[in-house]
């Protein structure tokens, strides 16, 4: 078993709580984490002997389990106090994510009547989303998987083609328990597998029929890689031409534009439809939106009821979300750029630190958060990355290591406000303590097979 399930969120990726993962999906640490029935019992498991008959214990090795539940509770710890490169907002303490509404008066007026059933201030997030994508409405959704499943069922009554193409690594296909087939009777299609994003070519040539494309701007679980604009641009036409609807699925689509050098509004206005996250990059307390025609979004509204979405009050995860576009939108450009710095740094302090092999990827990030690969077994690096937090107080690694085939772990790495103080030589240093507890780990596993 290895230390994360997935990549991504998916892992305890950036911006991602692994609670909100499938079970399966969640790192071993995290399923572990809680031990089995029997150990979690107040008593205990009942003794076999008593005391004077006991036989002489002898000290017991850890299981694999056992020792990664507590690797994850070391390194849940160590974050607490470390230095590191993203503190995203979800796992701060309950007192730390109500102080994101204490500027919640500067972005509405709370002397306002609450939110019931999707007006007042809910109305106001809408307008503000639609406005920053260019569209002519939206609807705030509880979940993206249900704002995406309902913006596809709905294009697909109107193309008449419940088939959506979209890519094999795609959020829907990998990690929604294959919702859109067995909840909105949609029918997926596969343009590739490959980690990197469709081109127009698979999209002009594929062999049969669709009536949605549905492109995950980043595509996380390739490591938030972006086309460039040219290639979006003809990845979109290609679709025209086969007179397919175009969907983003636009979850961290906020930290794109640096890469794609476009505002918003100019990049979902390629889209006919867009889904946008208010947790993953904003750390809103949740939610999502759907941004498209006010007819589609209409609709929209309607299925969201059917599904369960139509909650009856969401002010807290509104205000959030406003507060998220006021502070965190505007820097999400400068957490992409130093991403960049800190990537380059990583490979260096690798390569002098002696690695034989080491993979960020991509070399330079698109958005503010990228995959470093290292030729070890995930176990082995994971105890390394806590080790450092424990005994320098620097948490280089923070998210879980998954296996990428025998011998080799990788990671995903984040940058946000707390990784702006962090300069090129700081976090080659850091790569340096890295290195030198991970060759005494990879020793001690060496050992113990």
């Amino acid at each position: 078993m290895t230390e994360s399930a997935e990549q991504g969120g998916r892992g305890s990726g950036p911006g991602e709580h692994p609670a909100a993962r499938l079970p399966e999906e969640r790192s071993a640490e995290e399923r572990s984490a809680e031990g089995p029935a029997e150990e979690r019992s107040a008593e205990g498991p009942a003794e076999e002997h008593p005391p004077e008959e006991r036989p002489a214990e002898r000290p017991e090795r850890l299981s694999d389990e056992a020792r990664r539940a507590q690797r994850y509770k070391r390194r849940m710890s160590a974050y607490r106090s470390a230095r590191v490169l993203a503190r995203p907002g979800f796992r701060g303490t309950l007192r730390e994510r109500l102080a994101l509404l204490d500027a919640a008066p500067d972005l509405y007026d709370l002397d306002e009547p609450s939110d019931v059933y999707g007006d007042g201030v809910v109305e106001a997030l809408e307008r503000k989303v639609a406005g920053l994508l260019g569209k002519e409405a939206a609807a705030f959704f509880p979940t993206g998987t249900m704002a995406q499943q309902v913006a596809l069922r709905c294009w697909a009554g109107r193309t008449g083609d419940r088939a959506v193409a979209l890519h094999a690594m795609s959020h829907p296909e990998v990690h929604e328990r294959h919702a859109l087939s067995q909840v909105s009777g949609l029918r997926p299609v596969r343009l590739t597998g490959e980690p990197r994003q469709p081109t127009a070519a698979e999209v002009r040539d594929f062999a049969e029929p669709f009536g949605a494309l549905m492109l995950e701007l980043p595509l996380r679980d390739a490591g938030f890689l972006l086309p460039s604009w040219d290639e979006l641009c003809e990845v979109v036409a290609a679709a025209r031409e086969r007179d397919a609807v175009v969907h983003f699925d636009g979850a961290r689509l906020w930290e794109s534009t640096v890469q794609l050098g476009r505002p918003l509004d100019e990049i979902a206005d390629l889209a006919d439809s867009v889904y946008v996250s208010f947790y993953k990059s904003l750390d809103g307390y949740g939610g999502a939106a759907l941004a498209g025609p006010k007819t589609l979004v209409d609709e929209a509204r309607t299925w969201r009821h059917r599904y369960g979405g139509q909650v009856f009050q969401q002010f807290p995860t509104a205000l959030s979300a406003l507060a998220g576009l006021e502070r965190e939108l505007p820097r999400l450009p400068e957490y992409v750029r130093h991403a960049r710095v800190v990537a380059a740094a990583l490979r260096e302090g690798f390569a002098a630190a002696g690695l034989p092999w080491a993979r960020v990827h991509p070399e330079v990030p698109h958005t503010n958060a990228f995959q470093v690969w290292l030729p070890y077994d995930p176990d082995v690096v994971a105890e390394a990355a806590v080790r450092q937090a424990e005994e320098t107080n620097t948490l280089l690694f923070a998210n879980p290591w998954d296996a990428k085939g025998p011998g080799v772990a990788f990671t995903e790495v984040g940058v946000r406000a707390a990784g702006l103080a962090w300069t090129a030589d700081d976090v080659r240093a850091a790569a340096a303590q890295f290195v030198a507890r991970l060759t005494e780990e990879a020793g001690r596993h060496e050992a113990r097979e």
